[in-house]
């Protein structure tokens, strides 16, 4: 893997950065990451992915945009209704890196297709609203060996999980063994806009340090984060001994 002068002189002001240089460059080129959901979180989450120099990117989501999505999804406009998310992502987002190679996937992720959608990708960023969903992301994962980096939003608040599954850790299903009575999700309690904004921002900011390696990293942790009173705070997640995964092991 080698940087051409025209990647360097792009990615130059990240690789003056000691914690990158252009061992680190490399690696971000090298990485694969696949994400699961172009909604609020996914738009910037991509965003940054792609500007940072990630080549190898794959995107799920099987929706249309909608005028309700374009107070927080900042890759969308008004040109863009009624058509599909991952297609016009792609358009927009070859504007941006023409060089990234971006593999697109209009479906819903089931049971039947996830290891043919996941297989080929080393980190998985799951953004979807569904925790049906996340768990059947979780679990694959898990069984896997898959890197997880998951957020989720609602109101003005914002939950950040990373699972490295390459080593000993606990899971989404430690943390939240069954499904909530209430469900949370954007079309029920309501979203502030910069909150998707800020987490998939976040999520991108895990991504990348994972890619590189370094060393503070989220893993086993969830970041909970208050627009309101501005408060971020991290939190231990404990491996539950009776977990479905076997996550003591």
């Amino acid at each position: 893997m080698i940087l051409n002068l025209k990647e360097f002189k792009r990615f130059e002001k990240q690789i003056i950065l000691k914690k990158i240089g252009i061992s680190g460059q490399k690696k971000i080129k090298k990485a694969k990451v696949l994400i699961i959901g172009m909604g609020g979180l996914g738009c910037p989450l991509l965003t940054y992915l792609v500007s940072s120099g990630i080549n190898n990117i794959g995107i799920v989501d099987h929706d249309k945009i909608e005028l309700g999505n374009l107070n927080r999804q900042i890759l969308f406009d008004t040109s863009d209704l009624g058509k599909y998310k991952v297609y016009q992502v792609k358009d927009k987002i070859k504007k941006i890196y023409k060089q990234v190679k971006l593999k697109t996937f209009k479906i819903k992720i089931t049971k039947k297709n996830i290891k043919s959608i996941i297989k080929e990708y080393e980190i998985i960023c799951d953004g979807t609203d569904n925790f049906k969903t996340r768990l059947l992301i979780n679990d694959y994962c898990k069984k896997n060996k898959k890197i997880l980096i998951s957020a989720a939003i609602s109101k003005f608040d914002g939950h950040l999980f990373k699972f490295n599954f390459k080593r000993r850790t606990p899971c989404f299903r430690c943390f939240m063994p069954q499904k909530p009575f209430h469900e949370a999700n954007c079309d029920v309690e309501g979203i502030f806009p910069p909150v998707a904004g800020i987490l998939g921002s976040l999520q991108a900011n895990e991504v990348l340090k994972t890619i590189l390696d370094l060393k503070d990293d989220l893993n086993g942790n969830i970041l909970i984060f208050d627009s309101l009173k501005m408060n971020i705070r991290k939190s231990k997640i404990q491996i539950n001994p009776n977990c479905k995964n076997i996550c003591k092991n």
